[in-house]
């Protein structure tokens, strides 16, 4: 599986992030604002050290689309639909220049004034013309449902239920759910059961524990049981972290967090270091002497 570091931990500008996290063995990064980036510079930067930006947030230079799709207004009023529509193409421009293969959406707040059905279908409608431009770019919408216990009060979408059911409806190979295990542990918990039987509507995880969100180890949610039960799937996206570091240390949180994916990650290459020719595709041989030229070291 593929894990990408999350951009937060390393405390240094978009551009010297990319290095950070490469050294730190991670392919991919998640760093979710683009507006006000240098594209050429940030891609310059990223290919030096062969690392992926693995997904952005749809934004706008227009100040009236910007008020339009921020959660205060948001997918599930009317009027917001062609300044989303015209956000994401703005957006797909970033991400094509920048590399990035997912644009995460977000739906606003619910609304008081109308049914949650009406909402419900504003949003489907508004993501079917996205959906459109995304094949046409070889793009991937991400729909984020997100807790309303704790962080985001008000906010639309939050089971991962209804969210599976705009995925449905919109129905295109483009346009998947962001299953971000942090939120959906608050709002719903059975966590494996939920991402196992809707793992072709999942295009992108995010990673982060229960309570505090922070890395995982610090609180409830088993994420070597999560991780194993997805690496069970077919799923070939990203699994980005997207949490704080409670160690205060980013060594020490990467060594941690290593330990933890060391089972499921594809970069075998940064495993083991042993000189093995068969380290990129992964040693098998199934011996347990450390002085093996083919021992996969922990």
């Amino acid at each position: 599986m593929k894990f990408s570091a999350c951009g937060g931990w390393f405390g240094k500008n978009n551009y010297e992030t990319y290095a950070a996290a490469a050294e730190q063995g991670f392919e991919g990064v998640e760093q979710l604002q683009w507006m006000g980036l240098d594209f050429d510079k940030a891609k310059k930067a990223m290919e030096e050290v062969d690392i992926v930006s693995t997904a952005i947030v749809i934004s706008s230079a227009n100040k009236d689309y910007a008020e339009k799709i921020a959660w205060g207004h948001g997918m599930v009023w009317e009027d917001a639909q062609v300044p989303f529509v015209e956000s994401f193409k703005e957006s797909i421009v970033a991400a094509k220049a920048l590399g990035v293969p997912n644009i995460i959406a977000t739906t606003g707040n619910e609304r008081s004034d109308v049914s949650r059905a009406v909402q419900h279908k504003n949003v489907v409608d508004t993501l079917k013309i996205m959906a459109k431009l995304a094949e046409a770019a070889d793009i991937m919408i991400i729909l984020e449902p997100l807790n309303i216990l704790v962080d985001h009060k008000g906010y639309y979408l939050d089971t991962s239920k209804e969210a599976f059911e705009i995925i449905r409806e919109v129905n295109s190979p483009n346009c998947k759910l962001l299953f971000d295990i942090y939120h959906q542990q608050i709002t719903e918990g059975n966590l494996i059961n939920n991402i196992v039987n809707n793992i072709d509507l999942i295009g992108h995880f995010h990673i982060a524990d229960n309570p505090g969100r922070k890395e995982p180890g610090t609180g409830e949610i088993n994420y070597y049981n999560v991780f194993e039960a997805i690496s069970k799937t077919n799923f070939d996206g990203w699994l980005a972290f997207e949490c704080g570091n409670s160690t205060g240390d980013i060594e020490q949180l990467c060594d941690e967090m290593w330990g933890l994916i060391a089972d499921f990650s594809d970069n075998m290459e940064f495993l083991c270091d042993c000189g093995c020719e068969d380290c990129e595709e992964g040693c098998d041989c199934g011996c347990e002497d450390e002085d093996c030229d083919c021992h996969k070291h922990e």
